[in-house]
């Protein structure tokens, strides 16, 4: 029987396994209880096009705390704006099997609106 984690890994690997036969770009989340990551990885998956984090310097001053809402929109903003600075505007969601809720559900929101499709 599988554990939280176990399942969480599966339907991740899942996912990722659909978006590498799609041969898209990806937008992967990696979410912790203080911070939450998101990166733009290429079609082949070989390299990372952009990053942004609640470790980010300019994030860091603007929040208290890397683990709510508010960061993960902040996060979802600046990875939407860099991406667009990169020339990517469409990418396949990858919640890493996260539920899409919460933190996951105010990235993705927050990069959607400005300007980031998927």
């Amino acid at each position: 029987m599988l554990n939280k984690n176990q399942a969480r890994q599966r339907r991740g690997r899942k996912t990722r396994a659909r978006i590498a036969q799609q041969k898209t770009i990806r937008l992967a989340i990696h979410r912790t209880n203080l911070h939450i990551y998101a990166q733009i990885i290429s079609a082949d998956g070989s390299s990372v096009l952009a990053s942004a984090s609640t470790l980010e310097a300019e994030v860091r001053k603007n929040i208290g705390n890397g683990g709510n809402v508010a960061a993960a929109t902040l996060v979802g903003q600046r990875i939407a704006e860099k991406a667009k600075s990169a020339g990517v505007t469409a990418v396949a969601f990858d919640r890493s099997g996260n539920k899409y809720h919460g933190r996951i559900k105010a990235l993705a929101d927050a990069a959607r609106e400005h300007g980031l499709q998927f």
